[in-house]
């Protein structure tokens, strides 16, 4: 099958990924070589901003340009995984559209803005947050298998008890569903974008990064951790059991991901399932999380609109817009 067996760093946290012995091996060999340059531009990331921090002139944003450049770099070769083997369309062309956008990124702050200093940091710290639980064994595990175990309790919520076995990836995490008892016969398990922790490390960076009083940012931080926590949890019972299932099992899906995506039939419902429908859901959750937390910690504003202004080339006011303000002592405005 083509679903990955591994995540790899920053995607939407795709959910459950269907078993698949040769896919593992295949992405074996492939995988170090994209972990590392993750390490290097997070690496040149917190280089550039332990520079400034010392007050070394001008060299931090020639730091900083050259770690977008090859963050840029990094989700450009992931382009291949996303397309061939995730079978992601959405994956596929952020991935395509970040080399640009984080070249131009490079671009803006060697020309001198530097507000896009505090963009950098939350990147720098979204990477330290999500790499040692990528990369680090024992916490790989932990998460992985945990998040299995509660995933399996919501889908006994909903009447399924498959029990829990181990995967091609070697952990406690696939969904023992009787092949001969379910309508398509494939089944499910756990990786490390099920967790949750590439969002969680999304806001993370973005709350970590802006300066707000100690109290507000720990309130965020734990609104996000909890509603990322659940509504990862629901989207992995969602397409756990769907793929079983066949709860997309009908044409014309089966024409567009058998004839234009070239899967086998009985992977349709998986694909519907986690590829179009779970990963559009994602976008439109990071969207809503957002809005939450801009009222509780309104100063990530500052770094979503450079975010904005990479995108369009257009100055916004998003406080204004969104009738939220926050003092220059890092108190809400009344």
């Amino acid at each position: 099958m083509s679903s990955p067996p591994v995540a790899p760093p920053g995607d939407l946290d795709s959910t459950v990924a269907a078993v698949d012995p040769t896919l593992v091996v295949a992405l074996a060999g492939g995988l170090s070589g994209t972990d590392a340059l993750a390490w290097l531009s997070i690496g040149a990331f917190v280089l550039a901003l332990g520079l400034a921090w010392n007050g070394v002139a001008d060299v931090p944003r020639y730091v900083a340009a050259a770690a977008w450049v090859l963050f840029g770099v990094f989700w450009l070769s992931m382009v291949p995984y996303y397309y061939y083997d995730a079978q992601s369309p959405l994956q596929t062309v952020l991935a395509l559209a970040a080399l640009p956008l984080c070249a131009y990124t490079g671009y803006l702050l060697f020309g001198g803005r530097e507000s896009l200093f505090l963009l950098t940091k939350a990147v720098a710290i979204m990477g330290i947050i999500y790499l040692p639980a990528e990369t680090i064994p024992f916490v790989r595990r932990w998460l992985i298998e945990t998040v299995a175990v509660q995933t399996h309790w919501g889908m006994e919520l909903l009447g399924h008890s498959p029990g829990i076995d181990e995967a091609v990836n070697g952990y406690e995490s696939r969904f023992d569903f009787d092949p001969d008892e379910t309508v398509t016969g494939r089944t499910t398990y756990i990786v490390m974008a099920c967790t949750g922790i590439g969002s969680i490390s999304i806001f993370g960076g973005l709350i970590a990064a802006v300066k707000a009083p100690l109290g507000r940012k720990l309130t965020a931080f734990a609104i996000a951790v909890g509603v990322i926590w659940i509504l990862n949890l629901a989207r992995n019972v969602f397409v756990g059991l769907a793929s079983p299932w066949g709860w997309f099992q009908y044409e014309p899906l089966i024409y567009v991901t058998t004839e234009l995506m070239g899967a086998p039939e009985s992977q349709t419902s998986y694909l519907v399932a986690h590829n179009f429908i779970a990963q559009l859901l994602a976008v439109v959750a990071l969207v809503a999380i957002t809005y939450l937390l801009v009222r509780i910690l309104p100063e990530i504003l500052e770094p979503l609109e450079d975010v904005l202004f990479i995108l369009t080339g257009n100055e916004y006011d998003l406080a204004d817009a969104l009738d939220t303000d926050v003092r220059a002592d890092g108190g809400r405005e009344k």
